[in-house]
């Protein structure tokens, strides 16, 4: 079945038994502890939810409750403290708050696959107001070069070596191409970001219209990538996710425009595009409005 979840991408999605994402799962060091979780699963009912939920003041715990303020009901841009605040939680998370390790093989892999390999990706949380999700991409993996409308997204590389590209549109009510030998469908954007980033590093911000809203991902090594995103795509209010190619720009002869812009023509979703999901089993969040011991 083909589906909309929280990461915005089209995927297809999978279960956590079967083999393909099975072996993901075990690589990146989650679904290895499902036959566990499922023997302790009987134990867990009988604990009071006091027992079950123990309170931590956790890099991931402090983050959450933050989202939950920060991203309280309201489809504005969160403010510029806000801003600041997630990001300095964000810049301050490890791979190991969330479950990871540079240790574990996923991020070891030394042979590079032939083709294009699938991105997998996993769910922290998800509510109407945010979500917390990570990526995981294979060396040459691709999430394509697609937009957030109407969202804030907060992205921090854990672990790996990527390429970011992103682009905001020129002028979203007069941009599309009236330049010869550009396609009419075409809009003009402006290029935000096109550098390579290796973890550690600062977390990325984008805007509904600025910081790089249209954005590419190709991994260069095996990188997982912890995204916080306000609100989450929701094809019923408008924020459904589109993808783009780039268009040669010959009709724009000036070398700094080339470096500097580009041509965006919307496109239907790429087969590139399909993720397979896997349950997350590293730290949990704890949500006290649905645990009201807490």
């Amino acid at each position: 079945m083909i589906t909309v979840d929280a990461g915005g991408m089209v995927e297809q999605r999978r279960r956590s038994t079967s083999a393909a994402v099975m072996a993901v799962g075990k690589k990146v060091g989650y679904a290895s502890k499902v036959v566990m979780k499922r023997k302790q699963r009987w134990r867990k009912r009988r604990r009071t939810a006091a027992e079950s939920f123990p309170v931590k003041s956790t890099a991931l715990q402090r983050l959450f409750v933050s989202c939950k303020d920060v991203f309280s009901g309201s489809n504005d841009v969160p403010s510029p403290s806000d801003v600041q605040m997630l990001t300095a939680i964000l810049d301050d998370i490890k791979p190991e708050d969330v479950g990871l390790s540079k240790e574990l093989q996923f991020f070891k892999a030394s042979k590079v696959p032939k083709g294009t390999p699938r991105v997998t990706y996993t769910t922290i949380y998800q509510c109407n107001q945010f979500s917390l999700c990570i990526f995981f991409l294979p060396a040459k993996a691709v999430i394509p070069l697609h937009n957030h409308p109407g969202m804030t997204v907060f992205s921090k590389l854990l672990l790996g070596t990527m390429h970011i590209k992103s682009y905001d549109w020129v002028d979203p009510a007069n941009s599309h191409s009236s330049v010869p030998n550009v396609n009419p469908q075409a809009r003009m954007a402006e290029m935000v970001t096109n550098n390579v980033f290796t973890a550690p590093c600062d977390t990325n911000v984008l805007y509904p219209t600025s910081g790089g809203n249209i954005h590419e991902f190709r991994a260069i090594t095996p990188c997982a990538v912890l995204d916080v995103i306000g609100p989450p795509y929701s094809a019923k209010d408008n924020r459904d996710c589109s993808y783009y190619k780039e268009l040669p720009h010959d009709a724009v002869t000036d070398e700094e425009e080339k470096e500097s812009y580009g041509w965006l023509q919307e496109i239907e979703v790429p087969e590139d595009s399909q993720m397979d999901g896997i349950e997350y089993l590293g730290p949990q969040v704890i949500d006290s409005s649905t645990h009201p011991y807490y």
